[in-house]
């Protein structure tokens, strides 16, 4: 009867350990992440966001965003992938900062004004300059949080230089936003 005991015992405690280590397992697999910016939602663009956990300090990703109301936002549309840093206690968690990159696309406002002394008259030209496109460089930061059920809540802030086109209003670019999204 001891060595029934000692066996069940045995054998049971081979399978919890067993369920833990694949509960562990469950966890580290959960390495994708998919968001929508709330914010731009509501200003007049979609922005999308996949994210690939690389461990639980850093990752990889890719923001794309496409505007749809050209009133309120500058940018036509963006790509940017970035990598982040994160320094919180949880798998992927809390403060980070980024490196990205952005090819994006604005409208450029061109205004010109000439004086023409033969006839005694000003010149002036003015419109847009449709889809200007550039490539950026820049830094961000931003908070991570995440429930149990791997629901996101995200507030990033970010800031660029245009590398190519220093002549026109737009060297300076940012991103940002609150993102709501899920882990899987």
């Amino acid at each position: 009867m001891k060595k029934y005991i000692l066996s069940c015992l045995c054998l049971f405690s081979v399978f919890a350990y067993s369920q833990d280590q694949d509960n562990e397992y469950a966890t580290s697999q959960e390495r994708h992440e998919l968001k929508v910016n709330g914010l731009f939602l509501i200003l007049g663009a979609i922005e999308v966001d996949y994210q690939y956990l690389l461990n639980e300090e850093s990752a990889i990703g890719l923001d794309v965003l496409f505007a749809f109301d050209d009133e309120t936002i500058d940018v036509n549309y963006y790509v940017s992938p970035y990598y982040r840093q994160y320094f919180g206690k949880k798998y992927a968690t809390g403060f980070f900062v980024e490196a990205f990159g952005m090819l994006n696309s604005v409208d450029d406002y061109t205004y010109d004004s000439y004086y023409d002394e033969l006839t005694d008259t000003y010149y002036s030209n003015s419109g847009y300059d449709d889809n200007v496109v550039d490539f950026a460089l820049g830094i961000g930061t931003g908070v991570k949080l995440i429930t149990k059920r791997g629901f996101i809540v995200e507030i990033d802030l970010g800031i660029g230089r245009n590398l190519f086109k220093n002549d026109r209003d737009f060297t300076i670019i940012g991103k940002g936003g609150i993102n709501l999204g899920y882990r899987f």
